[in-house]
């Protein structure tokens, strides 16, 4: 099994062990806004379900109906998500209204705050393991999932500061308040992972930080050639997909501009995990004299 797989698989673990832990919370408390951080939660579990599953399929290689392989299949489990997201949200909200217009105080809240405080925790501890591994993976796909744990963390930090201030305060209103307002950060979170699923099956190319570094290999490695321009990038799944076009002198040989080109591959993948490149080389008449000059 590969490190991220395992790491797919961990983070199904926690996701499933602090959201027991969050409905212990809102069991033992009755509070709304502990409810719908709860149900927050249970798009984490179904996002590292449904990244499972899209990632044993993107891990099929490529065949004949498929030549470009089956990376993009993690971008359809954003519609399972969405979907899910709409109907926490709905559920959270119609929860508020009736806390608001029949407001109580929680039961047990110290006890309920220690609960989803420890939730909290376990959270925060994945999602740095998460981002460190992404990084030093070099996988957009880990290191996105890090960040999503992270933002689950800071809403739990929020309603858990919000709900301490419920019996301080005896503004009991707080407690449907901040459940208000936790769906309509779930809603906004949805729109979000739609939004960034549909650019990478439109092809959208990657981040300004990761293109300079990917311009910056061009220009260190490509020694004994001209330039390079066109370039273009997109990404499918955990694959990243280069292509540019490469200019060499005309009296240079196929075998030396071949020898470039596995130089120029070789630094790409190091510098981009699971990069596909495709580098179509130009004798010295077609340069543009714009694009990637080589140092």
């Amino acid at each position: 099994m590969s490190r991220i797989m395992r790491a797919a698989w961990g983070s199904l673990a926690v996701a499933f062990v602090a959201l027991g832990l969050k409905l212990a919370a809102w069991w033992v408390t009755g509070s709304v806004a502990l409810y719908s951080d709860a149900l927050e939660t249970v798009i984490n579990v179904v996002a590292a379900l449904t990244a499972l599953v899209a990632l044993r399929i993107s891990a099929v290689p490529p065949d004949a109906d498929h030549p470009y392989g089956h990376q993009k299949a993690e971008y359809f489990s954003a519609v399972i998500e969405g979907m899910l997201v709409l109907g926490a949200a709905a559920a959270i909200l119609h929860e508020a209204y009736g806390a608001w217009m029949h407001p109580a105080a929680p039961d047990a809240p110290l006890l309920g705050m220690v609960i989803n405080g420890a939730a909290g925790v376990l959270n925060a501890v994945w999602a740095a393991f998460l981002i460190r591994s992404g990084r030093a993976w070099r996988s957009p796909a880990i290191l996105a999932s890090g960040r999503h744990v992270l933002t689950d963390v800071w809403t739990s930090a929020g309603v858990l500061l919000g709900f301490a201030l419920v019996p301080l305060t005896g503004w009991l209103w707080l407690d449907p308040a901040l459940a208000a307002i936790v769906a309509l950060n779930i809603i906004w979170a949805g729109f979000g992972m739609v939004r960034e699923s549909v650019g990478a099956l439109m092809d959208k190319a990657v981040d300004p930080e990761v293109l300079r570094g990917i311009r910056q290999v061009i220009s260190s490695k490509a020694e004994g050639a001209l330039e390079a321009h066109d370039l273009r990038t997109r990404t499918s799944g955990h694959a990243t997909f280069i292509e540019f076009h490469l200019v060499v002198p005309a009296r240079m040989t196929v075998a030396d501009a071949h020898d470039i080109c596995d130089r120029l591959e070789e630094a790409l993948r190091e510098e981009v995990g699971g990069a596909v490149v495709t580098v179509h080389v130009e004798p010295e008449g077609k340069a543009k004299h714009r694009g990637v000059l080589v140092l």
